[in-house]
């Protein structure tokens, strides 16, 4: 395996575009001095990777490739954009869309990271040791293609939007979550260990949403379906008990809300609703 290792040369103070740096561009490249003449952006202005960092080669040989960053990326934008294979690593925080339209390969953040983690991911794995921002999985500003593959697993808590037009894959946060938690959600499913501000699943027409926290109120436009005493998510059954619920109805949605029964006391009257 190669491995390439980025270390800031200082402290960054505009935002970078820095797309260029995944391990598809780096593979392409093959020689040291040729990932160092990648093009980013430094706020509006071009520069190479060699004028922003300091770029080591660590291990050469094979074809996957590993990216190392190791200090405080939270001003790099779009870092693995695109990938389809290996691997980056962040040891430290990391900035806004990371690994967007991701294909494959795996990203791992030991630290923060900024909002739109994952939009459009098609494939892969991210996994964020810390919290998140907002949009995790979502779509991007005026498009209806969020997440359609792959996992994203945040072991902190994450922002609102949580999956929005989310169509396939698998969202996993840690604590909690903001508002809005898989609005317009199409499919694939979302587990929130910690609570949700409101509002969740509105506008959802498929998929599934488990919160183990508490919820607030669930939507008057969610139906109340059944409880049970487990949620399957892939081969894991996570134990409840958890009332479910069908919708969004008032978008003729057939997604499923399971929210667990003992966290949740303020919403035993549905329990009169079921058949």
């Amino acid at each position: 395996m190669t491995r390439i290792l980025l270390r800031p040369r200082k402290l960054f103070k505009v935002p970078i575009e820095a797309s260029a740096i995944s391990p598809d561009n780096f593979a392409a490249a093959r020689k040291v001095e040729e990932i160092k003449n990648q093009v980013v952006w430094e706020g509006n202005r071009p520069a190479t990777l060699a004028s922003i960092f300091d770029v080591e080669e660590l291990e050469q040989g094979g074809e996957l490739l590993e990216i190392i960053i190791e200090g405080d990326a939270s001003k790099l934008r779009g870092v693995g954009k695109g990938m389809g294979s290996g691997t980056i690593t962040v040891e430290g925080n990391a900035g806004i869309r990371l690994g967007e339209a991701m294909r494959g390969g795996t990203i791992t953040v030991n630290g923060n990271v900024g909002s739109w983690l994952g939009s459009r991911m098609r494939g892969g794995r991210i996994e964020v040791s810390g919290d998140a921002g907002d949009y995790v999985g979502s779509a991007i500003r005026g498009s209806t293609r969020g997440m359609s593959g792959g996992q994203i697993v945040v072991r902190g808590s994450a922002g609102n939007e949580v999956g929005c037009w989310m169509r396939d894959g698998m969202i996993r946060i840690g604590g909690n979550v903001g508002q809005f938690a898989g609005v317009h959600m199409l499919g694939g499913t979302i587990v929130i260990e910690g609570s949700s501000r409101g509002r969740i699943g509105a506008s959802m027409k498929g998929g599934r949403i488990v919160v183990l926290g508490e919820v607030g109120r669930v939507l008057p436009s969610f139906s109340i379906e059944e409880i049970r005493n487990v949620a399957r998510v892939g081969e894991d059954r996570i134990p409840g008990p958890f009332y479910v619920f069908a919708g969004d109805l008032a978008d003729d949605g057939d997604g499923r809300l399971y929210v667990s029964k003992d966290r949740n006391l303020e919403l035993r009257f549905y329990e009169s609703y079921i058949e």
